[in-house]
């Protein structure tokens, strides 16, 4: 099976962060930044929760109210030092380019053509792109009701609640071989916060038995990332497209290096055909 793209690579906002300084956390960017080569395409939350920190620092408080002004603010904010530590930390011979998305992006055809050239040709270039929701233009009440009107005229809607979803929407959008999902724990648990109920192997004889195989673990998953989220729930839900594409998925921590992720050299999850 052929693949136009070797891996596509989704981390979330609190693998990003520090709690117990309330800062950034260096060393995850720099065992990300050290893998990533052309061929890799990343999406990477955080730009909120970064800028959140970064004005609270400057300002010594946090803007009030806390409403979808304050929210885009964060993320203007925080996008420079997104995209300014994933440019410390890849190689300088590789190129970096930022590209924000929206849920529009993926709901006309015409669109995602042309994200998926976009991002083609960046891997063509040994461009190394970095995406992330475009929160500093969104509103969630423009969002929803954007939506409602595209759910009225289509069966099937991408929506881009989370990063998530969006990582596995550009996983098919470029037939990517693997799709790496980075998350706190060390992958799917039965027991949730219990890291010795780590499933490390989701199989099936095919892509129609791997999906049912993965549609019986959803009783396991409880437990969100974030407000508004359904953490590891949605991620199966997620994943399933990728699946039926050919995709082999990954989900790991942030704690191991990309290649020992992929290579099966520590704890994570795999979800593939046998």
């Amino acid at each position: 099976m052929s693949f136009d793209c070797e891996i596509v690579g989704k981390i979330g906002s609190m693998a990003l962060i520090n709690r117990e300084i309330n800062e950034l956390d260096y060393n995850t960017f720099s065992r990300i930044g050290k893998y990533l080569s052309p061929g890799y395409v990343w999406i990477s939350s955080g730009a909120v929760e970064i800028g959140k920190i970064d004005y609270f620092k400057r300002n010594n408080c946090k803007i009030i109210p806390e409403n979808d002004i304050a929210k885009s603010l964060y993320a203007s904010q925080g996008q420079c030092i997104l995209i300014e530590n994933y440019r410390r930390f890849i190689r300088p011979d590789y190129s970096v380019r930022q590209i924000l998305l929206e849920h529009n992006h993926f709901n006309d055809n015409k669109k995602r053509e042309y994200i998926k050239n976009l991002l083609l040709k960046s891997v063509e270039q040994k461009a190394i792109p970095i995406i992330n929701y475009n929160d500093s233009v969104s509103n969630d009440e423009i969002m929803k009701m954007e939506i409602s009107r595209i759910r009225d005229k289509n069966e099937s809607i991408v929506e881009c609640i989370d990063n998530d979803e969006t990582a596995s929407q550009i996983s098919v959008l470029l037939k990517s071989k693997y799709l790496l999902i980075m998350t706190a724990a060390d992958g799917l648990l039965k027991k949730a916060d219990d890291p010795s109920s780590l499933i490390g192997r989701v199989e099936g004889k095919d892509t129609y038995e791997l999906i049912e195989n993965i549609n019986n673990l959803l009783q396991h998953c409880i437990g969100s990332s974030r407000e508004g989220s359904n953490g590891m729930l949605a991620k199966l839900r997620y994943i399933q497209e990728p699946i039926k594409n050919g995709t082999t998925v990954i989900i790991g921590s942030p704690k191991y290096i990309i290649p020992d992720l992929i290579k099966g050299n520590v704890k994570r999850t795999i979800f593939s055909v046998r």
